[in-house]
């Protein structure tokens, strides 16, 4: 990398990247930097926190495991430790990827939150603005992930709400809420656990489901579910696997439906894979709903001073409000003057093309498909920009003088 300065006051300093520039430092922006490293590529990787994999690090509740097998979840070139269980702690995810970033030399530029990337036709760069320097690369690779920002809803009255208002992106354990009525929005993979994490700290959580939703075991005689779906699809089709599992979740965890949790028309996988809607991988929460310690509560109509109405009628006040309401991506609000992604920050093109964009734009982990679909953009970013990389590699394209550190 070259470093240029500028003389004028108000202008940022300007730094030249040989290689890609990669926005963001989580397991997807780590993937494609290794690979690009194994084809002797050096990148730049910008993290706007001080951390890499920030969101598991600072935005995770303390008994998160891995939902899925670890071989399922470990990233190009490098696996977990053999000492490692069948699903790794997110202490254990977390060391995981430290180790990652260590073993490839990848050092991130931390607190460099980019304000805005958009390419210059004229000069053939991308030029990439953080609060302190204005960076300039022939590529740039998203890796910013689906996950970015916390999605908050519009609920009629919360302002009122007298008790905390949380989202579970700043939940850490049930401690805080122990012996408290909470009420919990949402009833995904974390609205489920952390319900089940409330219950042993004898909090009365009551969780809302406002949308069908798949319920499947975690694991299916012994084995993973996933690891099963994922044998079954190189044989079956979709729709025959994905009776399969239905069939085989309805004998183990019984007619959810009559739990008030409705199972949706469309198969486990084949909504995955259009909608991103991951199904719920139950822990235990299922057996503390049908026991009645989890209360299951229909939409939430208001939100009052001392608690919520709800859909079908009820009120009921509660200590404390979680929003278990999903992530979404950030891309919109940074990256200018491309159409590759939609207004909700997704690649317009589907799993597996949409990692490729024009004029050396690239997306990492964008799949839906968790960190298996983050390796596979990975190595074809990677191959990609080697296969460009040889063509200019002897092209001198930045002075020697004044060169930053990775």
């Amino acid at each position: 990398m070259g470093f240029c300065k500028e003389t004028e006051k108000n202008k940022k300093d300007c730094i030249f990247v040989t290689g890609p520039i990669i926005i963001g430092a989580g397991p997807s922006g780590l993937a494609v930097a290794a690979c690009l490293q194994e084809n002797g590529i050096s990148s730049l990787v910008l993290e706007r926190s001080d951390c890499i994999a920030s969101l598991w690090q600072q935005r995770t509740y303390d008994r998160l495991k891995l939902h899925l097998p670890r071989q399922f979840c470990e990233l190009p070139l490098l696996n977990f430790p053999n000492t490692f269980p069948k699903y790794p702690t997110k202490q254990q995810f977390v060391s995981y990827m430290e180790s990652y970033a260590k073993h490839f030399s990848i050092e991130p530029k931390f607190k460099q939150a980019v304000i805005k990337a958009e390419f210059d036709s004229g000069s053939g760069f991308w030029r990439v603005e953080s609060q302190d320097f204005e960076y300039f690369s022939k590529w740039l690779i998203v890796a910013t992930g689906e996950n970015a920002e916390p999605v908050i809803p519009e609920i009629q009255g919360m302002g009122k709400f007298e008790g905390p208002v949380i989202h579970t992106s700043v939940y850490k354990s049930g401690s805080v809420f122990q012996n408290q009525k909470v009420l919990i929005v949402g009833c995904g993979n974390s609205g489920m656990e952390v319900s089940l994490d409330l219950c042993r700290y004898n909090a009365s959580p009551h969780m809302v489901v406002r949308n069908s939703v798949h319920i499947l075991p975690r694991e299916m005689f012994g084995v993973s579910t996933f690891s099963i779906a994922m044998a079954l699809l190189k044989w079956l089709p979709l729709r025959l696997v994905d009776k399969f599992l239905l069939l085989v979740a309805n004998c183990t965890l019984g007619n959810t439906d009559r739990l008030g949790l409705r199972r949706p028309k469309t198969g486990p996988i084949e909504l995955k894979n259009a909608t991103g809607k991951t199904p719920v991988l139950d822990v235990g929460a299922l057996s503390q709903i049908k026991s009645g310690k989890i209360k299951v509560m229909e939409g939430v109509k208001e939100i009052t001073k001392k608690g919520a109405k709800f859909m079908d009628g009820q009120e009921r006040e509660f200590d404390s409000i979680i929003l278990a309401t999903g992530y979404k991506s950030n891309v919109p609000t940074w990256l200018k003057g491309t159409d590759f992604f939609t207004k909700e920050g997704m690649p317009k093109s589907p799993f597996p093309d949409g990692w490729k964009g024009e004029n050396g734009l690239y997306a990492v982990g964008f799949t839906k498909r968790g960190l298996l679909g983050t390796s596979s953009d990975a190595v074809n970013i990677a191959r990609d920009i080697s296969d460009q990389w040889r063509l200019i590699k002897g092209c001198k394209c930045t002075s020697d003088s004044h060169i930053l550190p990775r």
